[in-house]
């Protein structure tokens, strides 16, 4: 766990240097929240923990959440709940703004699982709100009211399939990494199989074991997060879908679609105006 002081005001800063002074666990409070901007340039924290649960919610661009069996995508309009404990890293796109609200273990009926849930504009006003407010706040004041109004209402939002299984087993970690890298790459089971030395029968059994899907849902899946990343961040959607080695823009709309329900442009317009239907 990290031992840190808290910061003393919650103003907008880089990531990497709100984490390096700060510590969660140290402020007794039902709830607080942290700002983050990134900047001209994307930013990373690395892997770490704390006691208290941590909601991660995207106000421009988007945030990666990665465990050590799962990555999340945070895009506008939606959060991930990271129990305490868990240990964890957060990826924010360039020019991304960011709100961590992190909440004392008894002060909410959460999940005990990392989940992407879809939030309310009240929910993102009152996180806002919360977030210019001095982080010592009276807990029987009017912010400390305010902050169990929002722990309410967090605990009634509902949960998006935004995950991405990631295994722990060498095998799968090394092709979720080559994919990762390369999401072009339109290589077969059996041509996996072969590069990690396993049969197409075995790979098959194992991604479906390891990740409760098949080879490739789990590999559209990753489509989708890297996908919901880049356009957060302002891709085109040609350019998307040419980095995801699609044969056209007509395809990967239609798989994006067929995936979430709406076409990206239709998705990221009504995320933005708090529509969920």
């Amino acid at each position: 766990m990290v031992s840190r002081r808290p910061s003393s005001l919650s103003s907008t800063s880089s990531l990497s240097d709100s984490l390096a002074n700060f510590d969660p666990d140290v402020l007794h409070r039902p709830a607080v929240v942290m700002r983050i901007d990134a900047r001209e340039h994307g930013v990373e924290a690395p892997m770490h923990r704390h006691l208290k649960g941590q909601l991660v919610v995207a106000l421009h661009g988007g945030v990666t959440c990665v465990v050590l069996d799962g990555l999340w995508m945070v895009p506008p309009q939606c959060a991930v709940w990271i129990p305490g404990g868990v240990l964890h890293s957060n990826r924010v796109t360039a020019n991304g703004r960011v709100c961590f609200l992190f909440v004392e273990t008894s002060a909410a009926s959460l999940p005990d699982q990392c989940c992407t849930l879809a939030i309310t504009p009240l929910v993102r006003e009152l996180i806002e709100h919360l977030g210019n407010q001095p982080q010592l706040y009276p807990v029987d004041g009017p912010t400390g009211r305010l902050a169990a109004v929002l722990l309410d209402q967090l605990a009634q939002m509902p949960i998006e399939n935004l995950h991405l299984p990631i295994s722990t087993h060498v095998r799968l970690r090394q092709i979720a990494d080559a994919l990762t890298d390369n999401p072009a790459d339109r290589s077969t089971l059996a041509e996996w199989g072969q590069r990690v030395a396993m049969s197409e029968r075995t790979l098959a059994r194992l991604v479906k074991n390891e990740t409760g899907m098949t080879f490739g849902r789990w590999r559209q899946q990753l489509h989708i997060v890297i996908a919901l990343q880049r356009l957060s961040a302002g891709a085109r959607v040609q350019q998307v879908a040419e980095d995801l080695g699609y044969e056209s823009v007509t395809a990967f709309i239609t798989m994006f679609k067929k995936a979430l329900g709406k076409p990206p442009a239709r998705y990221f317009a009504d995320r933005q105006h708090g529509q969920d239907d």
